[in-house]
């Protein structure tokens, strides 16, 4: 460059000038073409190739519910020969059928095929209570259906058809590797109109609507009534999704359309498959995210990990886990935060022994748990009890009037009767203790991971944490026999 300035700065006019602007434009290409990704690819020209080679594996659902009838006013009693019996009786019954009788309801959906010998995924909620389902194939053939297993937690059900020859069938993709803005192609039945392709882009990926399991990929694909259990495809015409649900003011597309992700979708197959049902792995404790108030009171640099708050008579009891303790890791994958462990938890074996690394009081020990089965567990659950009484000793700590927790107290919040704590009884709006959703009838089991059972133990673990040098204090609240840890300040 040196040797193309003139001496006084400028550069040199002419055709070197020209050739320097050339060279810069060609440089400055190429930059740009560096920072585009290798794998970025064009929009497609068309989708219609792509929609040939799925359409037959794609089909629509029918199906037939027995509705009980509505129960119908009763008219008023008159007497018999009453110049308004034939009017009220007209009224009441134009018809002149008499008492209303159950009907028959019909819902459509879609869904797709993913085996030459009938095996058809949809949503839960298209088959669910269905007393007859009617499978419509892209060629017109019409076969009914039976339920093989179902899967409310991610809304999938796995249907069976029996077919004189093979049936065409997708199979499911990645749903992992699919990026923000990857095209995608949608199929199903929208408002009954029959096989229907849309088509957009990956708008949001790892999205939660309701469910524990969730993990929606959220795209911009028209997605209507009807195209609920229809396949969400990637460009290689494999189902990286499942059309599941709409966010939608007016209850038609908008363009915010959910897909449950095909990595859950085919595990939950799989196993209805092989049981008729899903079989989770249950670690049996209760948990929460650390947040960064938690990792503070706690002494831990990062907030990250799953916080245990309870841990009953289960898998995790037996392996020695305890309240308070963090898991950092799960079967040799490091864990995130609740919802991570929740998966990887729900996507291990049953009877698996794993190893669970956890971050006692600064410390990490290794435990090894022996999975049981959450269907099972849930299935024994009982609820806690909902009341929230009050006990008469009190004192005003931490924006807070508690008092000590007796035998009768515990009983009534579902509690085991030797249970020790603080029950809040009423508590100032405008602290620290109420931003962070305490309320009264919470019950404060620990304070700096240690038990109270006086006013004067929780005073000991304040002193402590400012003796410490910490800003805040992690204390164990239950409510309604649910327990939760909060930080709170003691500044």
């Amino acid at each position: 460059m040196s040797q193309t300035l003139r001496q006084d700065g400028r550069a040199p006019r002419g055709r070197s000038a020209l050739h320097m602007l050339w060279v810069a434009a060609i440089g400055l290409a190429l930059v740009i073409g560096q920072a585009v990704p290798s794998a970025a690819r064009a929009a497609p020209e068309s989708f219609a190739d792509l929609a040939q080679q799925v359409s037959p594996a794609v089909v629509n659902i029918t199906t037939s519910t027995t509705v009980a009838a509505p129960a119908m006013p009763r008219g008023p009693m008159l007497p018999e020969g009453s110049p308004f019996e034939d009017f009220f009786r007209e009224f009441m019954d134009p018809e002149g059928q008499g008492p209303s009788t159950p009907r028959r309801s019909d819902a459509l959906g879609s869904g797709f095929v993913i085996s030459e010998d009938g095996f058809i995924v949809t949503n839960n909620h298209v088959i669910d209570g269905a007393d007859e389902i009617e499978i419509e194939f892209f060629s017109g053939k019409t076969l009914p259906a039976e339920v093989v297993g179902t899967d409310p937690k991610t809304d999938i059900a796995l249907l069976k058809v029996t077919s004189d020859a093979p049936l065409p069938f997708v199979s499911f993709g990645d749903s992992d590797v699919m990026r923000v803005g990857d095209w995608v192609m949608a199929m199903g039945n929208p408002l009954g109109q029959g096989f229907s392709v849309s088509a957009g882009i990956v708008s949001a990926r790892n999205r939660e609507l309701a469910g524990t399991y969730d993990d929606f990929i959220q795209t911009d694909a028209a997605i209507n009534r009807g195209n609920s259990g229809g396949p969400l495809f990637n460009m290689e015409g494999q189902v990286i999704g499942v059309n599941t649900a709409i966010l939608s003011p007016n209850g038609g597309s908008i363009g915010i359309g959910f897909s449950m992700a095909s990595n859950v979708v085919g595990k939950v197959v799989t196993q209805l498959q092989e049981f008729g049902e899903t079989r989770r792995g249950w670690l049996g404790v209760k948990i929460q995210d650390v947040t960064p108030d938690v990792a503070e009171a706690i002494g831990i640099e990062t907030a990250a990990g799953a916080l245990v708050t309870d841990v009953p008579e289960g898998p995790a009891m037996d392996a020695g886990m305890l309240a308070g303790d963090v898991i950092t890791s799960f079967d040799g994958g490091n864990v995130s935060d609740t919802r991570d462990l929740v998966r990887r938890v729900a996507d291990a074996d049953v009877g698996k022994a794993v190893r669970v690394i956890v971050l006692r009081e600064g410390r990490t020990e290794t435990l090894l748990v022996t999975l049981g089965r959450r269907e099972e567990a849930e299935a024994t659950a009982t609820p806690a009890a909902a009341d929230t009484p009050q006990a008469p000793a009190q004192e005003e700590m931490l924006g807070m009037t508690l008092s000590p927790l007796d035998s009768e107290l515990a009983s009534e919040l579902g509690l085991p009767a030797d249970a020790s704590g603080l029950v809040v009884r009423e508590i100032d709006e405008t602290a620290a203790a109420f931003e962070k959703g305490l309320r009264a009838g919470d019950v404060i089991a620990e304070a700096g991971q240690q038990k109270v059972a006086t006013l004067d133990d929780l005073q000991d673990r304040i002193d402590e944490a400012k003796e410490a040098g910490r800003k805040s204090l992690l204390l164990l609240i239950r409510r309604e026999g649910e327990p939760r840890f909060v930080a709170l300040s003691v500044e």
